[in-house]
């Protein structure tokens, strides 16, 4: 395919299933805009619901220690949430934070800000170490852009294992329309939802210890066994209210003294090296494509911006080159070791068993019932 750039987004051909009109708008754009605006609320409607559910939320949680429970990761999304949840609709949430090893000093910060600023109760489940980095190295020997994979899984399997633990039916998360309508495609190493499957034939290729407490909650699990059969919910109430990231992030910077990071997903020392060192030089895939034009599409940034901000490194080459040692120091990898993986042949998750056509089917039908209004592929 020649390279192509959507006219009203950044996103392109890097996405090798993006699709064009005769206006050069990708689909991202159109989605955005027949499927995602008409169906997103967040003004009074917006708010009625919101209290409606907390209301709901708040009856059902009579009685108990907790009503509701937030996986916080010092970052945005997860923070601000947690502000709306204490003081918008006057829940009382269990905050929950999976320390996998790699939190930078200001995420730490910003959790205990929060905790402290909210009056919540704070629970840490941290994964054991030894096991997290064999994971993790052999997601890197596997070769497949999904590196953030082994973070993720530890963050929400530990989530719903304890919420399931303790009886607590509402889930709340940060994810949103304003700055995610724009999902990144699973070649972008965006593969959706936890398939135990996979980790388990990467790891019996790559692994050398058994992954005896890391916890891993199969997407088929949460999906049906825990919504239909436990009847947990999972709610996003950034959704129904105004959430502009300038206007969160000074709000919560004033009333909590929590600190900004540069760009999304930089809470967490890993991830922002694997967005911002290896899977753009790697594999040529730019995360912030996806994350920019969701901010484009709701207006918080323009495309000129956008185009310019992407034509650069997020960070310096130095900070960067000093990350990939750290990196390799701290999986107990020596730098020649990591720069032999690096430079090692390019596979995909379809090289490993996988559950993804399973997976695939559930998005589309998702999609179909108004559940999933984001692009799914």
């Amino acid at each position: 395919m020649n390279y192509k750039i959507c006219s009203q987004t950044i996103m392109d051909t890097t996405d090798p299933h993006i699709v064009f009109n005769e206006k050069g708008e990708s689909d991202y754009y159109t989605n955005y805009i027949e499927t995602i605006l008409p169906n997103w609320h967040t003004d009074e409607k917006g708010y009625a619901e919101l209290m409606q559910i907390a209301d709901k939320i708040k009856k059902e949680g009579k009685g108990k220690d907790f009503d509701c429970i937030i996986g916080l990761s010092g970052g945005l999304d997860s923070s601000y949430v947690a502000y709306v949840a204490k003081e918008v609709m006057g829940l009382r949430p269990l905050l929950f934070h999976v320390d996998a090893g790699w939190n930078t000093d200001k995420a730490v910060g910003n959790i205990e800000k929060l905790c402290n600023g909210l009056g919540l109760d704070l629970y840490t489940e941290v994964i054991n170490w030894e096991e997290m980095k064999d994971l993790q190295v052999a997601f890197l020997k596997s070769q497949i852009a999904d590196q953030d994979l082994p973070q993720d899984y530890a963050f929400f399997s530990g989530l719903y294992k304890f919420a399931k633990k303790n009886k607590i039916k509402y889930v709340l998360t940060g994810g949103n329309f304003s700055t995610e309508c724009c999902r990144e495609p699973e070649e972008w190493g965006g593969f959706p939802g936890i398939d135990t499957m996979l980790v388990k034939d990467i790891h019996s290729k790559f692994g050398k210890r058994p992954l005896r407490t890391f916890p891993l909650v199969d997407i088929l699990s949460y999906k049906l066994y825990y919504r239909y059969i436990l009847g947990m919910k999972v709610f996003k109430p950034l959704n129904l209210v105004p959430y502009i990231k300038a206007d969160a992030e000074k709000l919560l910077i004033e009333k909590f003294g929590w600190e900004p990071f540069q760009h999304k997903h930089h809470e967490s020392r890993f991830t922002r090296f694997y967005e911002d060192y290896w899977l753009p030089r790697k594999f040529g895939y730019q995360k912030r494509r996806a994350h920019f034009s969701s901010l484009i599409l709701t207006g918080q940034m323009t495309r000129e911006e956008a185009i310019d901000r992407v034509s650069r490194p997020e960070l310096s080459e130095d900070f960067l080159e000093k990350e990939f040692e750290y990196v390799a120091d701290k999986l107990d990898l020596s730098v020649q070791q990591l720069k032999e993986i690096f430079e090692g042949e390019n596979k995909t998750f379809h090289d490993y068993k996988n559950k993804i056509k399973i997976i695939g089917f559930g998005a589309k039908m998702m999609q179909k019932l108004g559940l999933e209004k984001r692009l799914f592929r």
